[in-house]
Formats: structure tokens, C-alpha cells, sequence
């Protein structure tokens, strides 16, 4: 038997393979009690986004203590919209204050990473959970990420032209007031005036009755599709070895969570497929653009699912493209699977419809006022009275 000796002790190789067990138990103790941070990052940059415009790409990286990504984790991600604003409301207010999007997926290099659009500016919360997937790698973690969306330029320009426009309708309806009239007898106000005020109330009504239609009309068709609309689930080529089964929802409305899964199995022996890459991708079909992309893959049963919002009262189309592994021992023809999902969208409320009024009614008052107090200012009757030079 071979022995070391150290400072008179015999150490042997049964003792020194007990230390090096001992040294490398308390090297995984440390290893499984740290915690890890995860790390966002956004392309573009989160103030170049545009609400409901193109998907920002959102990368989330777990790491270690000295900076390298974890492996085997599990990660859930939960994005809320910004909280509800009933003085400046966004562009779909019934999303304000809710849950855009609940995924949970298998990152074996520690890293989830998506693609969704963002339909209104604000701050979003994204609550993102890391967990081990034997439990005992590292301590599980979570973390909450703000992202502040700003608006879309154009929105404030529109808004600008609008006001100006409107302050000038009220400049010259002021003008027109601020002039000297006389009443005759039986009359409330000049004739001028009267009229004046008849059209704007004319307007005025004109312009509620067309928002509310409109809103009714839009709900009314949404609704009429999300009960007659005609909902399929389909593969481009049907694999002779693998079965796919549509686990979501093939109906959604705005303002709530839809759940949409696929299922995937061996058409032979019914056993679920786990080795296998979903690529999903969400298209909205009224202009055709994609609003949400992610590669994950099935889990011990075969599935993968998640929940995601539809913001926008537009049928959608769900493309999952599925492929083998590379490097699995199963390799098959990729194929697509399709599932169109119509999306019930729901009216603005009336306190919402009247709070825009108001602030375009507010403008036109404004202009309004300025008009008739620069009519009746003392140097605009000052030059309005001066005697006229004769010409020579």
C-alpha cells in the first residue's frame, strides 16, 4: 500500500480521497446555496420602442456570482401592462392595469429569450422567477424589472394640430361674440350669438354619437365574430411519426389571459415527444404582423404552453413550426402547425369617452374666451374707434 508521510503522520490514499470528498462537498454546498442574478436585455433599446409597433427582442440571462450563465433552470416570466390612467388614457385603455403575457420555460443554458410587442407606453413590471431543475443547483430567485415605454412623437403632434385647430375655431367664434349686439325684445341673446352656440352644441352631440357608434359597431363585430367565426387547426405536411393536439383556447377576449399549448407525441405508441424545438409565433391577421415570437421546447409530457394577451380585438393566427434537436437521436421532416384564434374586443367606457370630449371641448372654450376678451380689450376699441385720416 502506498503512503505519504507529513510531519510524522502517515496520511493514506483512503484518508486523502475522504479529505478530497470533504473539500468538494463543501465546494457544491456553496455552489447549491448561491443565488443568481438575472440580467435583462432589450433590442432596441427600451426608449427607441414604439407602443404596438415592432416586437422588442427581451433577453434574460440567469448568472452566477462570477458572471457565467446557470444551467438547467426553469424560467417564468410575467409581464404586466402599466397601470391604469383615466386622465391620460393610452390607445387601449381595457388593457391598462392587466397580464400581457405568463410563460414558463426550460432554459438548459440559463437564458430565456422572446419577442413581443408592447401595445401602450408606460412602465411595465416583468416578474421573472428562476428555479433549479433538480432543486438543488442554486437557491431559486426572482426578480422584478420596471420598463418605461414612451409614446408614439406622432401622437403628440396630432394632438398639437388638433388643439391648435380647435383654439382657432374658439378664437373666431369668440371674435364674433365679443361683439357688440343688440338683443331685441323677446330674445335670451343676439342672433349671432344664438346660432353660434346652437352649432357648437350641434357638434358637439354629433361628434359623441360618432364615437359611441363607432365603439358599439366595433364591439357588436367583434363579438358576432367570436361566435360564428370559423376556427381551424391545421399542418402543412402531417408527420407520419409524430400527432400534434391544440391544448389553448381558440377564442380570446381583450383584457384577459388566453391559454395556448401544443402537444406533441409519437403517432405509433402515443408517448409524449420531449425532444423536439417549438418555434411560435403570433401573427395578427388584420395587417399581418407579428406581435409575439419564442423557440422553447416540450416538456416531460409532450406540452408546451403558455398565456398571452391579445390587445388589440383582432383575429390572430398561432404558427408553431416544429423540428428535431440537433444531435437527437429522433430526427423527422419539420413541419408547421396552425390555429386561428378570434379576439373579442371590448368598447372603451363611457367615463373614458367623455374625458376626451371634455378636453376638446375644454380647448374650444379657451379659444372661446381669448376671442371675445381680445374683442372687447381696451386698445383693440381704442383702434376699432379711431377716426379715420382722410386721404389726400
Amino acid at each position: 500500500m502506498v503512503k505519504f508521510k507529513l510531519k510524522n503522520r502517515q496520511i493514506t490514499p483512503s484518508l486523502l480521497i475522504s479529505i478530497l470528498g470533504l473539500i468538494g462537498g463543501s465546494t457544491n454546498s456553496l455552489a447549491a446555496g448561491s443565488q443568481p442574478k438575472i440580467q435583462l436585455t432589450t433590442v432596441p433599446p427600451i426608449e427607441q420602442v414604439v407602443p404596438a409597433d415592432k416586437p422588442v427582442k427581451l433577453t434574460f440571462q440567469a448568472v452566477d456570482e462570477q458572471g457565467k450563465r446557470v444551467e438547467k433552470a426553469k424560467i417564468r416570466l410575467q409581464i404586466f401592462t402599466p397601470a391604469k390612467t383615466p386622465w391620460l388614457t393610452s390607445d387601449f385603455p381595457i388593457v391598462e392595469g392587466t397580464q400581457l403575457l405568463d410563460l414558463e420555460a426550460f432554459a438548459s443554458t440559463g437564458e430565456l429569450q422572446l419577442q413581443k410587442v408592447l401595445p401602450i407606453r408606460g412602465k411595465y413590471q416583468l416578474i421573472v422567477d428562476v428555479q433549479p431543475i433538480d432543486g438543488k443547483a442554486f437557491t431559486p430567485t426572482q426578480q422584478t424589472f420596471t420598463v418605461s415605454v414612451p409614446e408614439k412623437s406622432v401622437k403628440y403632434l396630432n394632438f398639437g394640430i388638433l388643439a391648435v385647430v380647435l383654439l382657432g375655431v374658439g378664437l373666431g367664434g369668440g371674435w364674433v361674440l365679443g361683439e357688440s349686439q343688440k338683443t331685441l325684445p323677446g330674445e335670451i341673446a343676439p342672433e349671432r350669438v344664438r346660432l353660434l352656440l346652437s352649432g357648437a352644441i350641434l357638434v358637439a352631440i354629433a361628434s359623441l354619437l360618432v364615437v359611441n357608434i363607432r365603439a358599439e359597431l366595433a364591439e357588436s363585430h367583434h363579438h358576432g365574430d367570436h361566435v360564428h367565426g370559423k376556427h381551424s387547426h391545421s399542418e402543412d405536411r402531417p408527420s407520419p411519426a409524430l400527432q400534434t393536439k391544440w391544448l389553448g383556447e381558440d377564442q380570446a377576449t381583450v383584457g384577459k389571459l388566453a391559454q395556448i399549448g401544443l402537444q406533441l407525441s409519437d403517432r405509433n405508441t402515443g408517448n409524449p415527444i420531449t425532444d423536439a424545438v417549438l418555434q411560435v409565433k403570433a401573427i395578427g391577421n388584420e395587417h399581418n404582423e407579428t406581435v409575439f415570437l419564442y423557440q422553447g421546447v416540450p416538456d416531460a409530457t409532450g406540452k408546451l404552453t403558455w398565456q398571452q394577451q391579445f390587445f388589440d380585438g383582432a383575429p390572430h393566427t398561432i404558427q408553431v413550426k416544429v423540428s428535431p434537436q440537433p444531435g437527437a437521436t429522433r430526427q423527422f421532416p419539420s413541419f408547421q402547425v396552425s390555429q386561428e384564434i378570434e379576439v373579442a374586443g371590448v368598447a372603451p367606457p363611457l367615463s373614458v369617452r367623455f374625458i376626451t370630449l371634455a378636453y376638446l371641448t375644454g380647448i374650444l372654450v379657451l379659444g372661446l374666451g381669448l376671442g371675445i376678451k381680445l374683442r372687447r380689450s381696451p386698445k383693440f376699441l381704442q383702434f376699432a374707434q379711431r377716426p379715420k385720416t382722410q386721404e389726400l
